[in-house]
This record gives structure tokens, sequence and C-alpha cells, in this order.
């Protein structure tokens, strides 16, 4: 099998598009940045689809960087769940150019600011393509410094508060997985995730490696801030600038995953029912602390952050059943999640941008019902409705593979916990819209002055226009879910497209 292009096109248009826009100012009055990276996204997202459609028709597709072959080359493999990954984040963080084209944040005008943005996808999609375990934590940490940085130069007062807080727990899952990478290289003498597989499927497991899955692991779960790893993201997110922020609860967190994922179904396969026990637990916690935080929060962009907790709880326990259906309801999960959270707060970051001082916080926003065009509440409402599971929105597709998948193995009473906390997502998603989008305060009640203009509402449309083509039409991305988990519990299929067996 020959190198495909798409494959490393879907990493550097993003980067390139980053290092070209830096040669351009980014002030409110000139937008090329802006307009530069809005054509990177768009032609990312198109690249993306066309690999997409490419690996379910012909198969997982390959690029060897240099031409140097694995394993001793950097070799990048998109098989379905890698491809089905990139649509979504390349979908997502078009979404998010597109709603920074006309956001009111100052720091948007930093030269800095769409570059950096930039980067951080090309960090994120050659985390997903890549077949080097080494690799894959560069393309991590790129992803991650850059939003880092982002958050740094935010308008909130906060943000370098909340920035140095990540970054010092990040070092955490940095130092795990590095430990983690260094300990599977000194046992197997490679970095390709294909040859430690390979070598991995022989039965041996050396303590040392056994060690390495527990240091990767746990790096995994605190980079997708998995309960009780999570005390980074409420702050992170809710200081983070709009376009960020909707990232960050959407796609970022996911990142972390699928390395979980990679984890049980391609290295650690044997160990993979210690995983998933706790996987589960972990999963079944954080579903109702998440919940229960949003409900007592006090910042609408803090309740979404709160809820990611909550809803990654919900792909975790999937992943920990560890069934083919309970994969694919996984896999379904973390892609219709990542359109619905980057939408509502997207939301949440249009209210705010429509007050002065600019605030998410309740005590500002609360009453607002009257002074806010119609179509702001009416796209949260539909949000909030796809978040909580009812039909016909996308999320609603989501929760039913999930009960499904618990009913098929016999898992009632995680089931029953989990429609529990569907109800309590309904209530903070009603609560908000009712207190935010319909009571209307007396004008001596309101804290802040509306202001005519805001950011445009034009993103989250689009992204929730997906999620009800998603919900509308579930049929081909459930189809993808189930042929991605059929790949993934062969992995000799992940391993002989790398050409380890003589290709």
């Amino acid at each position: 099998m020959g190198n495909n292009p798409l494959v490393i096109a879907i990493v550097f248009v993003p980067f390139f598009t980053g290092v070209f826009t830096l040669l351009f100012s980014n002030t409110d009055r000139d937008k090329t940045q802006r307009y530069l990276s809005l054509a990177g996204g768009v032609i990312t997202a198109v690249v993306s689809l066309l690999l997409l459609i490419q690996v379910v028709e012909e198969g997982p597709q390959v690029y060897q960087l240099g031409g140097i072959q694995p394993p001793f080359g950097i070799v990048f493999v998109a098989d379905n769940l890698a491809a089905l990954f990139g649509v979504m984040a390349s979908t997502v963080l078009l979404g998010g150019i597109l709603y920074s084209v006309n956001c009111q944040d100052k720091c948007l005008s930093y030269p800095a600011f769409m570059p950096l943005f930039m980067f951080m996808q090309t960090g994120l999609n050659g985390a997903l393509m890549t077949g080097d375990l080494f690799t894959f934590f560069v393309f991590m940490e790129l992803m991650v410094l850059s939003s880092v940085s982002l958050v740094a130069i935010s308008d909130d007062r906060y943000g370098p508060e909340a920035a140095l807080k990540y970054i010092l727990i990040s070092g955490m899952g940095t130092l795990f997985l590095l430990l983690g990478i260094a300990a599977m290289y000194a046992t197997f003498g490679t970095l390709n995730m294909a040859d430690m597989a390979q070598q991995l499927a022989t039965g041996e497991r050396p303590l040392l490696a056994q060690s390495a899955g527990i240091m990767l692991t746990a790096a995994f779960l605190l980079k997708s801030a998995v309960f009780p790893f999570h005390f980074w993201q409420p702050d992170f997110h809710t200081t983070a600038p709009t376009p960020l922020s909707a990232m960050l609860s959407s796609v970022v967190v996911k990142v972390g995953i699928y390395g979980i994922i990679r984890l049980v179904t391609l290295l650690f396969t044997e160990e993979a029912q210690q995983i998933e026990q706790l996987l589960v637990l972990l999963g079944i916690i954080g579903i109702f602390f998440g919940s229960f935080s949003a409900l007592r929060t006090y910042n609408g962009k803090r309740m979404l952050a709160y809820s990611t907790i909550g809803q990654v709880g919900f792909i975790l326990l999937c992943i920990g059943w560890g069934t083919p259906f309970a994969l694919a309801a996984a896999i379904i999960y973390a892609f219709n999640h990542a359109f619905i959270k980057s939408s509502l707060l997207m939301l949440m970051g249009v209210v705010a941008s429509r007050i002065k001082p600019k605030s998410a916080e309740f005590s500002y926003i609360n009453g607002l019902g009257g002074k806010l065009p119609w179509i702001i509440g009416g796209l949260w409402f539909i949000g909030g409705m796809a978040l909580a599971g009812v039909p016909p929105m996308n999320g609603f597709i989501s929760k039913l593979a999930v009960a499904r998948s618990g009913v098929d193995d016999g898992q009632w009473i995680p089931v029953i916990l989990a429609v529990g906390s569907g109800i309590l997502t309904l209530t903070y998603m009603f609560r908000t819209w009712q207190n935010v989008f319909q009571a209307k305060a007396k004008p001596e009640e309101l804290r802040v002055k509306i202001k005519p203009v805001g950011d445009s509402v034009l993103a989250p449309a689009f992204l929730l226009t997906i999620s009800l083509f998603l919900g509308l039409y579930a049929r081909p991305l459930v189809d993808i879910a189930t042929a991605t988990v059929e790949q993934l519990n062969n992995p000799s299929i992940y391993i002989g497209v790398v050409g380890l067996f003589g290709g």
C-alpha cells in the first residue's frame, strides 16, 4: 500500500496555515488572519471527510514520513477510529474558527492568537493520526502548550492563573506519559505502536511493560479531565476565550479518550479487563460528580465544563463494559458530544458578549429574557435537549446506544444510574434556559448594560444543524462506529497496514 497524502494533509494543512498567518496582522479592522485560518479550516475539514470516505471504502491508509520503513521511520495511520475522530475534530474546530471571525474578545486581535489556534489543531490531528508513541507525545504537547498560551492571553484576569494551574497539573500527565513511553521503549526497543502490539501479542508481559501500561492509563485519564483528575478543567475552561473553551470541552479532551481506546484494543489487550473495571468505576462516579457539580455552579461556562466531566463519564462507562456494542456506543457518544458541547459553549459566549461587563455568571445573565435576540434562546433550548438526550437530536442516539449496550450486557444498575444522570442534565439545562432566556428582570434589577451587538450565532447554529442531521440520519455514524469496533477487535489489521508483516 502506497503513501496516501490525505493522511498527512490533515496534519500539515493547519500547521502551514498557522505559519502563513504569522505574516499578517489580526486587528478588528484587518481580519486577514481570521479569514486565512477559516480557509485552512475548511480545507482541513474537507480533507478529513475525504479521508474518512476512503478509509471506509478501501480500508486503513498510511503515510511513511520521509519514505523510511517502519518500525524505524515515523508512520501516520488512518484507520476508522483515527479518521472518524479526525472528522469530528476538524469540523468542530472549523466551527471554532468561524466563531472567531466576528468574536469581540480583545485577545483575538493579538497576532499570535490565530496561529496558536491552528497549531492546537495541528497537535490534535497529529495525535490522532500518528502511529508512533513518541510522536503522539509531541503532538499532544503541541496541542496543550498552544491551548495554555491562548488561555494565558485571554481577556479574563484569571487567565494567567488558570493557565499556570493547568500547566503544572498537566505536567504530571506529561511525566506519566514520558515515563510510560520510556518504559515501553526500554522493553520492546521500538516506539512504533504496531510493532509494540505485535510483540505484546506473543504473550510476554514484562513487569516494566505492565508498569508502562499503568502510567499511560494515568496520563490519558488526566488529559481527559476524568474524575478525580478533573480539578484543572473548570477554571481552565471558564477563563478561556469562547472559541477555545468550546474546543477544550468538546474535542481536546477526546484525545485522552482516543489514547485509552488504543491502549485496551491495540497494546494492552490482555490487561484490558483490569483497565475496563477501573473505567466503569470512574465513569459512574464522574457521571454523577459532573452532573451535581453542574447543578451547583454559579457560571454558565463553568456549568458546561462540569457537564463535560459527566459526559466523559458515559464514554468511559461504555469503554469499560468492553462489549463490541458498548465500544461502538462510546465512539458514537464521543462523536456526538463534540458538536453539542461546542455549540452550547459558543452560545454562552454569545450571551456574555451581549452584556457589559462581559460575564457568564448567572448573577449577571439571569433575567435577560426579552432583551436578547430570540434565536439565541431558541438555539440554547435545542442544544440543551440534545445534551440531555431528547429526540430527534443526536444526543438521543448517544443515550440510546449507552442504554442498549448496558441492557445487552446485563448492566441494569449502571443503566438506571445513567438515566438518572440524564434527568439531572435536563434539569440544569432547562433551568438555565428558563432563568436566562425566559425570565424578564426589571431594568433596576439588572446588574449589566445590554450591548446592541455581540458575537455571531452562525457557528453554534452550524454545529447544531450538524447535530440535528446526526440525530435524524444516525445510521451512517452507527454503521461506521460498528465497523470501527470490528477493526479495533482485530489488531492484526492495524499491524498489517503499517507494513510490519513484510508489506
